[in-house]
């Protein structure tokens, strides 16, 4: 890293976390006035710049008009419209029994705001990966710094530009740049840092917050499996997998499809409709279906040509691997029985390759799954209860869904998060606001109702007596409301 470029960007984050500190301490952050202001600003222009906003995917990832809107735009305005219909409650202090041993007394749960959070976001999902954790960190009264993704510039650049104009510009602060600017906000001191990206990142980002005891929430993402049964309605299962994979930005999403397992004598089944599906969807020429996402960069492209051209599995495909390097576009692929020792079934694929992996019986899948780290997400195509209560009680995952893929993260009363590689803490609906709040607990208390059997000078008799109310007698809880002291003053 250069030296001055360095510098620039530590005095720039410093500055930027400072004038977000400054604005939180005056506490025009924490009214519900204030809160709904801003996510009402946030559904505005989501709203009003829908244009700009899918002109910005397109340019950062051809991402067709569809996806622009479905998968980014309008979540991030189902998000805000959640959060304002359920805000008041949110921020209602819930009352909690008070207690035997602090009677009388009054006991809640209120919810505080963290103070200044650190929002890293990701490239696949630029729009709604950036707003979605601003929602909920506005909703809990936080003020907040922005980093966007470089590797989506055309969208990094449009947040930098509207977010100012849609809320309160002095509680929201949006940093671009690189690894340089990354690292400078890392360095610093916050109160919350949710990142989404991948574990490898994560890993340096929880090293980063370690150094400042900063909680984290990490959105990652893992190898998330496809189990297919045989009892299945297998075209629909099979519309289902290729939206939830080539239709989610072409495989470039965290809780795409990664491989899926079935049964030796059901695969070529299951091969064949995958097939008809996806001629279905993007022609005889998938390369030119503006239907189809591109891959990022030539980064990415270059890694999964590395994975397809792996001579463990270069002999499997089974279907497409045309390739347009020069639009860096990968058609949708699916390779048949990849070895599970291969780098495709060792890594996140994360793009528009899909690996077929057959077993004997499709209960052998779960142990295919746990040989893996946990992923973000587990699918199970299947109309057997018992198979479907199996793969609930065995498969540990972020999340999991039976007979479709990805959907379940549009539900606001699912949490979203992952679990070991796949990630720590959630989000969406009211799982963003706990994730940007604290839970403080609150005890008022009477002046009356001394139990003077707990002050010293300690003697046996009152011992008798707390002995008794924490074992639960109620003639010794009589005694300690009356303040008995088993005859030695306590004045």
């Amino acid at each position: 890293m250069d030296a001055e470029a360095a510098a620039a960007a530590a005095a720039t984050a410093v500055e930027e976390r400072e004038r977000l500190r400054r604005s939180f301490a005056s506490g025009r952050t924490r009214p519900a006035a204030w809160r709904e202001a801003q996510l009402r600003g946030l559904l505005r222009m989501a709203a009003e710049r829908e244009d700009d906003i899918c002109a910005a995917l397109h340019a950062d990832l051809a991402k067709p008009l569809t996806e622009c809107y479905v998968h980014e735009i309008s979540l991030v305005i189902s998000s805000c419209k959640f959060a304002l219909k359920n805000l008041k409650k949110w921020m209602k202090p819930r009352k909690v029994p008070g207690g035997l041993l602090t009677f009388p007394s009054a006991a809640s749960v209120a919810a505080e705001p963290l103070g200044v959070v650190l929002v890293i976001s990701a490239w696949n999902y630029p729009f709604l990966l950036a707003i979605d954790p601003v929602v909920g960190a506005f909703a809990a009264g936080n003020a907040v710094a922005l980093k966007p993704s470089e590797v989506a510039p055309a969208t990094s650049l449009l947040l930098a530009d509207l977010l100012p104009r849609y809320v309160d510009p002095s509680c929201v602060r949006v940093v671009q740049g690189g690894i340089p600017e990354t690292t400078a906000l890392l360095e610093l001191q916050w109160d919350k840092i949710f990142y989404t990206g991948n574990s490898r990142v994560g890993r340096i980002v929880m090293s980063y917050a370690a150094n400042h005891l900063t909680p984290v929430v990490l959105e990652l993402g893992g190898k998330c499996p496809v189990v297919v049964d045989s009892d299945v309605n297998l075209h629909v299962a099979a519309k289902r997998i290729a939206a939830g994979k080539w239709g989610c930005n072409s495989g470039q999403a965290c809780v795409s499809p990664d491989y899926v397992v079935t049964t030796k004598s059901f695969a070529p089944k299951l091969l064949e409709s995958l097939k008809r599906v996806l001629f279905e969807f993007y022609g005889e020429e998938p390369l030119r279906s503006p239907d189809l996402s591109r891959v990022v960069n030539s980064n990415h492209f270059n890694r999964l040509m590395a994975l397809m051209d792996d001579y463990s599995v270069s002999g499997n495909v089974a279907f497409g691997g045309q390739i347009d390097e020069r639009r860096l576009r990968i058609a949708p692929t699916l390779l048949l029985d990849v070895p599970l020792d291969s780098a495709m079934m060792k890594e996140e694929i994360f793009g528009p390759l899909l690996p077929i992996i057959t077993v004997d019986k499709i209960g052998e899948s779960f142990a295919v799954i746990n040989s893996m780290p946990k992923p973000l997400a587990a699918y199970l195509f299947s109309n057997d209860g018992q198979l479907k209560q199996q793969f609930e009680r065995t498969v540990s995952a972020g999340g999991i869904m039976f007979n479709d893929t990805g959907i379940h993260l549009t539900n606001p009363n699912l949490p979203f998060g992952g679990v070991g590689e796949s990630g720590m803490g959630a989000y969406h609906g009211a799982f963003s606001f706990d994730a940007f709040s604290h839970r403080k607990a609150v005890l008022d208390r009477s002046f009356l109702g001394e139990a003077r059997a707990r002050y010293p000078p300690y003697t046996p008799a009152k011992l008798a007596i707390l002995r008794g109310v924490l074992n639960g007698s109620p003639l010794a809880t009589v005694q300690a409301a009356a303040g008995c002291t088993g005859g030695a003053s306590a004045d």
